[in-house]
Formats: C-alpha cells, structure tokens, sequence
C-alpha cells in the first residue's frame, strides 16, 4: 500500500529522509553538506587555497553532479548539470570539492589509497590541460575513456519511453507514492501559471523543435529528489501536446532557487534574485560547453521531451 505525503507533513519527511541518506556513506554525507563544507574551509587554518581568477563556477562541483547532457540535435557530452550553487568565484572551490568527491567516493567503495591518487592526479591534469598551448577548443578532439564513453552511449540510447517507465505508471500521470507527492492547491495553481508565461512556452517550444503544438499541464506532483536539496520546493510536471492518442509529453522539472552557500567574489555583479542567479550561471556554462546549440535555459526549470 502506497503512502502518501500530504504538504503539511512533507518539510518532517524530507529532512529525515535527507539525514538518512547522508548517513548511509561518507560520500553521501558530503555530497549533503555543501554549507558544511564551506565553513569548514573558513574555519581551517591548514587550508590556504590559491585565489583563482573571478568567474562562474559550479559551486557545488562533486561526481553526483556529472553526467550526460544533450542539446537539441543529439550532441552529448559529460558537463556539470546542476548549478542551485553557481556563483562568481574561485574556480579552487570546485577543484577541491570535486577532489573531496572522489576521495569519498573511493573510500566508500573501499578502493586503495593509490587508487585516489590517481584519481586526483587525473582531475588535475584535465583541468590544466585546458590552459595549454594549443589545446583543443573543439571538444570533439578531445581524448574520451572508455568508461565515459560508454556512459554517453547508453544516455543517447535512452528514448522517452524509458523516461517514461522510470516516472510514469498506466495512464499519463505521475504516481504519487515514495516518489511523486500531492501538490497543494496553491502550488498547482502557480505551476499552471507558470507555464502559461511566454518564456515557458518558448522553452518548451525548443524541446520540442520549434513545435507550435498547444501545450497543457496533463499533471503535476512534488518530487522527492536529490540530497542537499531536499526540503526545498521541487515539482515534477507532465505537460502535454496535442490531444488524444497522438498526445505527446513532455517531463520537467522545476526546483526552487535560494540563496548559495558557495562564497562569490565581493566585486561581482550577479543577479540578486535567486533564480536569475542560477539562469545566468547556466548559459555561461553552456556557452563554454560546447553544446550551446538550441539550448535555452529557464529559471526554474529544465525539460525532457520525445
């Protein structure tokens, strides 16, 4: 029998839950504790990391938040896809915290310490490499392990419909249950507004190759999702094309912004609003990406279509 978490019992839950995953390993604890980790670095005096030039990092760089991305014509390629906590900073800040994350990651999986070192020697000479003369400005020619390699195959053989089986039982609607929560009915109100907006649209118009096909939101529910940000607002929403049988969907997910624990450069002109923070963030990252190609970010949101 499903349980379902009705919105006012969802903050107890969530929070729980979140200290039960960072407790099942060390890795999961640091991936958990972003704020952590930058008092830590404040606080220590055994750490004096370089001042590395001001420009947009990840702010919470860790192996949890790589993997495959893809613009509009299929190009792939294993990027950053996630930046709640891009800000102007110190690019150390994610050399170290990426470092920390594969440190972890090793120690939990129990792999010898010889094995962690070169994991970070790797991490480093890939970051410097880029500053070398002549280095390749096409990602393209860029040497790939076969370990990547095989991810970002299996990520181009995955079609809606696996999507689909993943999130979606029966009928076009997201199950609620462990996963998928009910919505208030002021927050189903602000979804329906909120892609009833023209930069909505127009985002959903680019997944969807320029479709002009009338959209409508077929569901919606809270998603449980994610570590450190577990307890803010997150909502799965299943928009639809068309009408009837040949109805297509389309799956995205909107996740509220707040305030980085990533510390920013004093001197940097940044939005002030949240969400702007992370829009900008994201189409400086795409435009060093090498994917920039029918790519449009929203604030708030990122979609999956057929």
């Amino acid at each position: 029998m499903k349980t379902i978490v009705e919105p006012q019992d969802r903050l107890r839950l969530l929070l729980n839950h979140k200290n039960r995953k960072m407790a099942a390993s060390a890795h999961a604890y640091m991936r958990g504790s972003t704020r952590r980790f930058y008092e830590w670095l404040q606080q220590t005096d055994r750490v004096e990391l370089p001042d590395g030039p001001p420009i947009w990092i990840c702010g919470d760089c860790h192996v949890g938040n790589l993997g495959p991305i893809g613009n509009g014509n299929g190009k792939l390629a294993i990027q950053i896809r996630d930046l709640d906590q891009t800000v102007i900073g110190n690019p150390a800040h994610d050399l170290v915290r990426l470092g920390l994350s594969l440190a972890m990651a090793a120690r939990s999986s129990d792999l010898p310490g010889v094995i962690t070192a070169l994991m970070i020697e790797k991490m480093v000479e890939g970051y410097t490499s880029a500053f070398e003369p002549g280095a390749a400005s096409d990602h393209s020619e860029i040497e790939v392990p076969d370990v990547v390699r095989h991810t970002m195959h299996v990520a181009s053989r995955r079609s809606w419909k696996h999507l689909a089986d993943e999130r979606i039982e029966g009928d076009a609607v997201l199950p609620l249950g462990s996963r998928f929560w009910p919505l208030s009915e002021k927050e189903t109100v602000e979804v329906k507004r909120f892609f009833s907006s023209e930069e909505a649209k127009q985002l959903v118009a680019s997944l969807r190759s320029g479709s002009d096909e009338r959209v409508r939101v077929k569901d919606a529910a809270y998603w449980r999702k994610g570590c450190s940000s577990l307890g803010r607002l997150r909502i799965a929403v299943l928009l639809q094309f068309g009408k009837g049988k040949s109805g297509r969907y389309c799956l995205m997910d909107v996740k509220e912004a707040t305030a980085p624990a990533a510390p920013s450069d004093p001197t940097a002109e940044m939005p002030l609003d949240p969400a702007g923070r992370v829009k900008q963030g994201a189409k400086k990252a795409v435009a060093v990406s090498g994917l920039t190609n029918d790519f449009r970010p929203i604030a708030g949101a990122v979609g999956f279509c057929p």
